[in-house]
This record gives structure tokens, C-alpha cells and sequence, in this order.
């Protein structure tokens, strides 16, 4: 059993826990329903959506490394409100990050929170951001948008879990370098505390 928080628990056998690289998972996801989507938003809806066809899961949990230069290297953050920060079409008057006619309204809020873990706004995009300054939202990553969209769509519970790999500046591909293989220790440590 894994405890999210007060009201929901879900048995291990039924949630599906989505990386975006085998780094991310290491061995200590081995003996869980894991999936390994590759890296960028395209990647992981094609992967989810393929992998709720075959078994449906009763939870989804998105792990993986991001950057912030709002919470500090190694914090592990849950993020419940979603922007497609490569999405830009203002110049056929949308606003910035949503996508036309699609009924989904810029910031896609979706997702349980964890107990004792940070709330954050996460923004998903097609390029290792390396040049942090928006305001809108506080972390940085390349797949959770696709996956809390698609979550959101079945009607599929979903936790998002981003562990701080980097500052999203200057020195952040080095720093993803280093801290890509500590994730899956800490989201193990974290989930362990929540076992049943």
C-alpha cells in the first residue's frame, strides 16, 4: 500500500510509476509496475497512452528530475498545476501557454498533493531550460504536462513527484549530470514513508 495523504491510498499493484529515463527509476523501482516513456512531451503521451490500453492503472505517479531556481538542488517537489511553456500562439490572440481550441485552459490543474511535500507549478517544455526567469510557474521538466494532461482525460488519479536536479541557469546541464541517479534513492526514501 502507498499512502499519498489523509484520503488516498492505493495498493502498489495497481499504479503505474512513469520516468522519463531508466536513470530516474534505477533499481530501486524494479520490483514495481514502472514506465519508461524517453524524454520530451510526444514521447511520454505516446508511452502512457499505450500503457493505459494495456492495463489501466488506479494511479498514476510521475517521477523524474527537474529545475528550479525557486526550491533548492535535492528538495523533492509535487506538482499539481501544469503549463505547456513552449506553447505560444499569441500571435493569433491566445494567451501565452495555452493551446487554441482545445478547451483546456492555460494552467492545467490536475493532481493529488502529498502530505508533508511542497506544492509547485510546473512547466513542461521541449528544451533543457537553462535560462530560468518566468514567473508562472517554479519548476521546469520536459514531460508531466503530456502525462497530467492525459491523466486528467481518463479520469485517472495522478501524483507528480520532481526531484531538484538543477538551478535551470547556466550551470544546469552539469548539475542534471550529477544529480539525475540521486532521484530514484529520494523518491524510494520518500515513497518508503508512505508504505502501509
Amino acid at each position: 500500500m502507498i499512502k499519498i495523504n489523509q484520503e488516498y491510498a492505493f495498493s502498489l499493484d495497481n499504479v503505474l510509476f512513469s520516468f522519463a529515463l531508466p536513470a530516474e527509476a534505477a533499481e530501486v523501482f524494479e520490483s514495481h509496475h514502472t514506465l519508461i516513456t524517453g524524454i520530451g512531451k510526444v514521447n511520454a503521451a505516446y508511452e502512457l497512452t499505450k500503457a493505459i490500453q494495456i492495463k489501466r492503472p488506479a494511479l498514476i505517479v510521475n517521477l523524474g528530475s527537474a529545475g528550479s531556481n525557486f526550491f533548492r538542488k535535492g528538495e523533492v517537489v509535487c506538482c499539481t498545476r501544469f503549463i505547456q511553456r513552449d506553447m505560444d500562439v499569441r500571435g493569433l490572440g491566445y494567451a501565452q501557454y495555452e493551446t487554441p481550441l482545445s478547451g483546456v485552459p492555460p494552467l492545467l490543474e490536475y493532481g493529488l498533493t502529498m502530505d508533508g511535500v511542497n506544492v509547485a507549478t510546473c512547466g513542461t517544455g521541449d528544451n533543457f531550460e537553462m535560462g530560468h526567469s518566468a514567473t508562472a510557474y517554479n519548476v521546469v521538466d520536459m514531460e508531466a504536462y503530456a502525462i497530467a494532461l492525459i491523466a486528467m482525460k481518463e479520469q485517472i488519479p495522478f501524483l507528480c513527484l520532481k526531484y531538484i536536479s538543477d538551478g535551470a541557469d547556466d550551470n544546469a546541464a552539469e548539475d542534471w549530470l550529477v544529480q539525475v541517479h540521486k532521484a530514484a534513492v529520494a523518491y524510494g526514501e520518500l515513497l518508503q514513508l508512505r508504505k502501509q
